[in-house]
C-alpha cells in the first residue's frame, strides 16, 4: 500500500506530461472511422484533436511512425518525442490485487475522481466514466511489465478516451507553485542553515571529534513481549532492545520508544534501534494493530475496508502510554531488567503516521475547528496534499473522544523527533504552538505524501517551543527513512523512484540526527551538544542526499526569500 500511495502523485505527474503533449499536437482533418474504437481524444473549449491507439503503441513499442502519427511529428523535436515514447512505456510496478483494493477505499476513490477530471470515457457521464478509469488502472497493473501510460489506453473500457487539456493546464500550475513553493523555502532553509553554521564557535573541528555514523560499543539483547489491554481489546506485540552492559541504579538506561507509520511495523526500524542501542539507550518499537503490515494484508484480502480506521488517531498514543505502564512493571519485577531502564525520561521517534502519533503523545492537541475547515470538500479537490485525505478522517472521531479533552500528551515523555509526521490539518498552528519540551522535525524534499512544506517546513515556524529543530533531507522521499522489513514479514515492495537515490545514507542521517537530540534531551549527556547544530550537519551533508539543520525558521522568511526571487525575474 505504501508504494501504491507513494506513486499516485507521480502517476498523475507523468502522465499530465505526456498528455499535453498529445494533446498539442495538431488534428488530422480527417479520420479513418475503423480507427475511431480505439482513439485519444484531446479538447480545449470547443477544440479537439485525436490520434488512434495503434499507432502511439506501434511508435511506443516500435519506434515506427505511421501515416497518422507523421503528421504530428513536424511540429516537435526528436528529443521531445522520444521523451513521449520513453513515458508511454515507463513502468510503475505495483501489484494489481494491491491496487484494486486501494481503489474501493474511500482515499483511493477520491483520487480517482481526481484522475477523472483529466480522462473521460466516451459518454462523459462522470460515474461510468470513474468505473472505466478504476477498471483500466486495475487492468493495466496485472500487465507483465507493469501500469505504463499505453497500457491504461490499452485497457480502457470505453470506445474513446478523452483527455481534458484545459484541466491538465490547471494540474501543471498546480504543481508548479507547488513545487516553487517549496523551493522557496528549501532555499531560505539553506540560507539559514548558513547563518546558523556561521554562529558556530571558532575552532570547532568536527573532523577530530569522534564518529558518530558507526555503530557504537554495545551489541543489542532483544526480548519480544505480548501486553494485552483489555479495555481496548488490543493486543501489542511489542521488540525491547537492551544494551549488553550492567548498570547500577544511579545510571539507569535511558529508554526511547519508535513508533512506526501506516503499512510498516517494528522490523521496518530494527536499523535504528541496534544504532540507539549499541550507543547506550534502551529501545521499544510497538506494533500497532491498527495501521500496521497485517492491517495492510487485511485490506488487501478483503476483510479490512480501511488501512486506518479514524479511532487509530488515539490508540496510537494510547497503545504506547500503555505498553510504557506495563515497562514499569517489569522493569520491577522481571529480572533481566533489574530497575535498570529509565522509564520517567522516556524519548519518542515517529515516522509519517508514527510521527503524529509521537506529536500527541507530546501534547499537540487535535485541533478539529482546523479539520472542518481543511477537510471541505472543495478545499480537498484543489489539494495535492495526499496526507489530507488521512488528516480528515479523524472528523469522524467519536464524541466521547473529544468531551475528554484530547489530551493524549504522557508526561514521561521529554523530547520528540517526528519524521515526514502529517500535521497541518489535524493538529493546525493551535494545536503545535504549545509543545512544552524539546522537538526535532524531519522533513523530506520529494515527499508526495506528507508535502514537506504544507507538512513539517509551515508547521515548524508554528512552535514557539525554544527547544526545537528542523532536519531537511534534500533528495528524500516520505519512505527513504523506513528501512527494510524482517524476511519473514510480507510487505509490498517499494519501488526504488519511491525509496529515493540513497535510502542508506538518509538513515544514516536520521540515526545520527536521533543519537544527538536524546543524548542532549533524554540522557543530559552534554558532551553531545557541540555536535547538535548546523555546521555539523553541513560537515556530514554528501552529494546525493544533504542534510540542513536549523533551530529556527519563520513564516516571513520563506515569504521574504520567494518575493526577492519575484522581484529578480
Amino acid at each position: 500500500m505504501k508504494s501504491i500511495f507513494g506513486n499516485w502523485t507521480k502517476i498523475l505527474g507523468r502522465y499530465s506530461r505526456s498528455l499535453l503533449l498529445l494533446a498539442l499536437m495538431p488534428g488530422l482533418g480527417s479520420y479513418d472511422s475503423a480507427l475511431a474504437a480505439e482513439r485519444v481524444y484531446a479538447s480545449y473549449s470547443a477544440l479537439e484533436r485525436s490520434i488512434s491507439v495503434s499507432s502511439l503503441e506501434k511508435y511506443a513499442i516500435k519506434g515506427v511512425i505511421s501515416e497518422d502519427l507523421a503528421a504530428y511529428t513536424q511540429y516537435f523535436e526528436p528529443a521531445q518525442l522520444e521523451e513521449f515514447r520513453r513515458i508511454l512505456l515507463s513502468p510503475i510496478k505495483l501489484d494489481r490485487v494491491a491496487v484494486s483494493q486501494f481503489l474501493y477505499t474511500p482515499q483511493g476513490e477520491f483520487l480517482l475522481q481526481r484522475l477523472g477530471e483529466v480522462i473521460k470515457n466516451e459518454t462523459g457521464e462522470e460515474k461510468s466514466g470513474f468505473h472505466a478509469l478504476r477498471s483500466a488502472l486495475i487492468l493495466a497493473a496485472a500487465e507483465p511489465e507493469g501500469l505504463t501510460l499505453l497500457n491504461l489506453m490499452r485497457k480502457y473500457p470505453s470506445p474513446g478516451i478523452h483527455i481534458n487539456l484545459s484541466r491538465i493546464l490547471g494540474i501543471a500550475a498546480e504543481w508548479e507553485q507547488l513545487v516553487n513553493q517549496t523551493n522557496y523555502a528549501i532555499d531560505a532553509i539553506s540560507k539559514r542553515s548558513l547563518i546558523e553554521a556561521g554562529n558556530t564557535p571558532a575552532g570547532t573541528n568536527f573532523s577530530r571529534l569522534p564518529s558518530l555514523q558507526r555503530q557504537g560499543n554495545f551489541a543489542a539483547n532483544k526480548h519480544q513481549f505480548k501486553f494485552f489491554d483489555a479495555s481496548r481489546r488490543r493486543v501489542l506485540l511489542t521488540d525491547v532492545y537492551l544494551p549488553n552492559t550492567k548498570l547500577n541504579l544511579k545510571n539507569q538506561i535511558p529508554a526511547i520508544v519508535i513508533s512506526h507509520g501506516l503499512g510498516s511495523d517494528s522490523t521496518n526500524f530494527r536499523y535504528l534501534a541496534n544504532y540507539l542501542v549499541s550507543h547506550g539507550f534502551a529501545v521499544v518499537v510497538p506494533n500497532h494493530p491498527g495501521s500496521d503490515t497485517k492491517q495492510l494484508r487485511s485490506l488487501l484480502d478483503g476483510s479490512a475496508s480501511e488501512l486506518a480506521q479514524p479511532e487509530e488517531f488515539y490508540n496510537g498514543p494510547l497503545d504506547v502510554t500503555y505498553i510504557l505502564d506495563e515497562l514499569e512493571r517489569i522493569n520491577r519485577s522481571d529480572s533481566r531488567f533489574g530497575e535498570r531502564l529509565n522509564l520517567q525520561q522516556v524519548g519518542l521517534f515517529g515516522q509519517s503516521f508514527g510521527g503524529y502519533t509521537v506529536l500527541a503523545l507530546a501534547g499537540a492537541k487535535i485541533d478539529y475547528k482546523n479539520l472542518q475547515k481543511s477537510c471541505q470538500e472543495q478545499t480537498l479537490r484543489k489539494s495535492w496534499n495526499m496526507s489530507l485525505l488521512l488528516q480528515c478522517r479523524a472528523k469522524q472521531l467519536h464524541g466521547s473522544f473529544q468531551r475528554q479533552g484530547n489530551n493524549l500528551r504522557d508526561g514521561r515523555v521529554k523530547a520528540v523527533i517526528a519524521v515526514n509526521p502529517l500535521t497541518s490539518a489535524i493538529f493546525g498552528e493551535a494545536g503545535l504552538k504549545s509543545l512544552p519540551i524539546p522537538v526535532m522535525i524531519v522533513a523530506s524534499s520529494d515527499d508526495t505524501i506528507t508535502p514537506a512544506l504544507y507538512e513539517q517546513i509551515l508547521p515548524f515556524s508554528w512552535l514557539n517551543a525554544s527547544r526545537k529543530y528542523l532536519a531537511l533531507l534534500t533528495g528524500a522521499t516520505h519512505f527513504s527513512a523506513i528501512g527494510n522489513s524482517a524476511g519473514d514479514v510480507e510487505q509490498l515492495p517499494l519501488p526504488s523512484e519511491v525509496v529515493g537515490e540513497d535510502p542508506v545514507q538518509t538513515r544514516s542521517y536520521v540515526s545520527v540526527l536521533s543519537l544527538l537530540f536524546f543524548q542532549n534531551y533524554v540522557a543530559s549527556n552534554r558532551k553531545y551538544a557541540s555536535y547538535l547544530n548546523a555546521a555539523y550537519a553541513k560537515a556530514i551533508s554528501k552529494t546525493t542526499v544533504q542534510v540542513n539543520l536549523v533551530k529556527s525558521l519563520n513564516q516571513s522568511e520563506i515569504e521574504l526569500d520567494k518575493d526577492k526571487d519575484k522581484d529578480k525575474e
